[in-house]
């Protein structure tokens, strides 16, 4: 893999984690009504299905920094989105609205390990370099901000494209 292509993939990869986890904070909001329905939830309910994510995302990302200097960045990464992922199908299938909050935290988890993980690639992957650090790390954060800024609505094909860029990057990580 080229120099080129590793700082495309990478930044990318990290980017697309800290933007889907930060939208998941809020994207939620959109299906609350559907929510309420569905599992028959009054607001109490519904104030836990967005605070399940949001406080283990806010409670563990200062931990979560730790375990990457302790394990590597890679491998918490790569466990921070198998959790979200997981967690996000589990949302997905939740029969109840308490199995819907459990899934909540457990993606709240996955996203407190991503972010830091993700940065911390960033900056490892790109130690020597400054420059392209500092464009990385840009990048990184423009990603959210600009994916903000469009609407919540792309989520869903963000989503999509986040797990399938995921797995090729870590296919084409495996190979080396």
């Amino acid at each position: 893999m080229t120099a080129s292509n590793s700082f495309r993939w990478t930044t990318a990869v990290t980017s697309l984690a800290f933007v889907v986890a930060q939208l998941d904070v809020s994207i939620v909001n959109i299906a609350l009504p559907e929510i309420a329905k569905t599992f028959k939830a009054d607001m109490s309910i519904l104030q836990w299905v967005i605070d399940a994510y949001a406080l283990a995302f806010a409670v563990l990302m200062l931990s979560a920094g730790n375990l990457s200097d302790l394990f590597g960045a890679k491998h918490v990464f790569q466990w921070g989105m198998f959790i979200f992922c997981a967690a996000s199908v589990g949302c997905g299938f939740a029969g109840t609205a308490g199995m819907l909050i459990v899934w909540r935290v457990l993606q709240g988890v996955g996203a407190a390990t991503m972010i830091p993980s993700s940065l911390a690639i960033l900056n490892q992957s790109f130690a020597h370099m400054p420059d392209i650090r500092a464009r990385a790390v840009g990048l990184w954060t423009a990603g959210s901000a600009i994916l903000h800024a469009i609407s919540l609505s792309v989520y869903v094909a963000v989503a999509g494209t986040f797990v399938l860029i995921a797995l090729i990057y870590l296919k084409l990580k495996a190979r080396h």
